[in-house]
């Protein structure tokens, strides 16, 4: 029996230093990010699609993504098109990925989502870990990335599950808050629990 977990936490919460770290620990990890990054680039499931809805987005047969964030950001009709274009893709490569993962019987792999409540990917989880620091440490980490502004954090956040709703519908919360050997020492017994249960 592979164990599914599904990681998730909102922006700036470190879940992608935790599904580095599941991924070191030996677990195959499926980033949704990079999912929706292939299928956006040349020869990608989701271009034809996308190039049927948005007008000039798509140039060498790939979809320019500065491009497409501009036709959808602030733009709750345009987001809901992309939205119903991708989710069904992500979907069908995550069950894909989890089928595989299961014919090697492999002990546990990771659904790396950021929206994992929102889009109910939840369900595709045997276990759900959410990883979560303070409010302030959250800001400081996502307004010292390149090119972030306050008004493009705050329109990530309205989109996602607030992190006290996450934190409850979670099987387990990670807490990244302090450093990163205390977040690699918490992982590392969940897994440990889960192999020896």
């Amino acid at each position: 029996m592979t164990v599914v977990i599904g990681l998730t936490g909102s922006i700036g919460m470190g879940k992608t230093t935790a599904s580095n770290m599941l991924h070191r620990l030996g677990l195959p990890v499926c980033d949704s990010d990079s999912l929706v990054h292939r299928m956006l680039a040349k020869g990608g499931d989701a271009v034809p699609f996308v190039s049927d809805v948005f007008d000039g987005v798509v140039t060498d047969g790939a979809v320019d993504r500065a491009a497409l964030g501009q036709q959808v950001f602030g733009n709750a009709e345009a987001l809901k098109q992309l939205e119903q274009i991708m989710h069904p893709l992500v979907r069908a490569a995550q069950k894909k990925f989890i089928k595989l993962c299961r014919g090697h019987r492999l002990f546990a792999v990771v659904l790396d989502v950021p929206l994992l409540f929102e889009v109910e990917t939840d369900k595709l989880c045997d276990l759900t870990l959410v990883v979560s620091a303070p409010r302030f440490i959250q800001e400081q980490r996502v307004l010292a990335r390149p090119g972030m502004t306050r008004e493009r954090f705050e329109a990530t956040l309205q989109r996602q599950m607030p992190d006290t709703e996450k934190r409850k519908r979670a099987d387990i919360v990670v807490q990244s808050g302090l450093n990163k050997r205390n977040t690699s020492d918490q992982l590392t017994k969940i897994i440990g629990w889960l192999r020896d249960g």
